[in-house]
């Protein structure tokens, strides 16, 4: 039985009793999931874009195909009563808030259905933390995203792709490839990432937060 039947499957039991009995929970909920990462074969698995890969993981199981869009690349997943706009955007990195804000306005969603999904040099690799706020700890998506939207209430979903890197090669590091042993890990690790996505949009942020920080 897999993290997904363990946790998720006795909450959704709940929901579809629930929401036979009121019509207004039943009711789709939607949610922007954006995957951070830069476009293009040159950047292909690298450690910046692990947001790219945990939204390819949501599409992959929920059998969604990507489409080019206004600002990037989407692919919509349904899970139970949510739909997960995925978006991998493709205005670079430095511009991820950009490709945000529009969809943010274009769909009028509230903040509280925006997960951002990063990569992040702070946490050790193969770690995963899901916050409901916070600094740009110096990322420069989150930062050009903070200054987009005006205020960092929204919630991220930081993916460790470690610090292994000497002095003044912190760029070539998270442009760089994962190394032969991690790559042996990334499945799991973004499996785990996605589970935390899908728990998120579900179960709500405190939920996933108890279950996978």
């Amino acid at each position: 039985m897999s993290i997904w039947d363990c946790l998720f499957r006795p909450f959704i039991r709940k929901s579809i009793r629930e929401g036979e009995k009121n019509p207004h929970i039943s009711a789709m909920k939607k949610y922007l999931i954006v995957g951070l990462g830069n476009i293009g074969p040159d950047y292909v698995g690298t450690r910046h874009n692990a947001g790219f890969m945990t939204v390819d993981v949501l599409a992959e199981r929920a059998g969604a195909s990507w489409k080019s869009c206004r600002y990037g690349d989407m692919a919509i997943a349904k899970v139970k009563n949510c739909e997960l706009m995925l978006l991998k955007p493709s205005t670079f990195m430095n511009l991820s808030g950009v490709a945000i804000r529009y969809w943010m306005n274009h769909e009028k969603l509230p903040l509280e259905n925006l997960l951002v999904v990063v990569d992040d040099l702070a946490l050790p690799f193969g770690s995963i933390r899901l916050k409901q706020r916070g600094s740009d700890g110096g990322h420069n998506g989150l930062k050009n995203i903070a200054s987009e939207l005006g205020n960092t209430n929204y919630a991220r979903l930081r993916i460790g792709v470690g610090n292994e890197f000497t002095r003044g090669h912190q760029i070539d590091y998270v442009l760089g490839v994962f190394s032969p042993e991690e790559k042996k890990d990334l499945p799991a690790i973004l499996d785990k990432a996605a589970d935390c996505v899908t728990a998120y949009c579900l179960s709500g942020p405190a939920f996933a937060m108890n279950h996978f920080n």
